[in-house]
């Protein structure tokens, strides 16, 4: 049933990843696509949909997404439950200069669609202060378990510091800077326990997008019927 969306025409959908695994729970192989619209002489997506076959009966459901045009959608298939079966992460680039990405998870267990994480909901929850210190510091605030995290920027350059420091290490006047929305989500199975977490990434930024002070990495695990924060780091790029 492999190529069942295989016969397309221009303007019309093709598979654009594909991955095969029980995700409706009665242990058998199912199959998972994502289909949409090429853009000719392009890499770019629309119209990019989910859909499943159930592998015993060959019905088929499909699932509109929010977000559904991209660069490069693909399809992962693990249990991030912990109820044996195969969920379905879905990543998409968006292509722009931030690495930023759209990632969904979602259950299809008695093939109904049960949204289990959605990037949009991520990126409102995990929230951010960035701002410049004194003395070559950045302070980096994450709302969600007011935690503090301090990085040292004193090896950035002397014409980066001195455009924001004084001789004497001030100030010269306040700098915020961010933390971007998702730029990756990755499937990781940290306990080797056969349930995946997600590993997220976000990017720490200074003034600008491209000045990168290093990376939120925040892993999630399944508890009480939604992904909660377990462990967070801080991590900053070497000299």
């Amino acid at each position: 049933m492999y190529n069942y969306y295989s016969r397309t025409t221009a303007n019309q959908p093709s598979v654009v990843a594909f991955a095969s695994g029980d995700v409706t729970g009665d242990r058998v192989a199912d199959y998972v696509y994502l289909t949409g619209i090429k853009t000719p002489a392009s890499p770019f997506t629309q119209n990019i949909t989910l859909l499943v076959q159930d592998g015993r009966t060959g019905s088929v459901k499909s699932v509109p997404l929010r977000e559904n045009a991209g660069y490069n959608p693909t399809i992962f298939l693990g249990d991030f439950t912990g109820n044996g079966v195969d969920d379905i992460l879905i990543s998409i680039a968006t292509g722009g200069s931030g690495g930023i990405m759209y990632h969904y998870v979602y259950s299809f267990v008695e093939n109904t669609p049960q949204l289990l994480f959605d990037f949009n909901v991520y990126n409102e929850q995990y929230q951010y202060e960035v701002s410049y210190q004194d003395n070559y510091k950045v302070e980096v605030v994450s709302k969600i378990n007011n935690k503090k995290y301090i990085i040292d920027i004193s090896t950035k350059g002397s014409d980066y510091l001195n455009e924001i420091y004084d001789e004497n290490g001030k100030l010269k006047s306040p700098i915020t800077g961010f933390v971007n929305p998702l730029s990756g989500l990755y499937p990781v199975d940290f306990d080797s326990n056969k349930v995946y977490e997600l590993l997220a990434y976000q990017k720490i930024a200074g003034r600008y997008n491209a000045d990168s002070l290093g990376y939120f990495l925040n892993t999630l695990g399944w508890l009480d019927n939604r992904f909660v924060l377990q462990n967070q780091y801080a991590a900053i790029f070497g000299n």
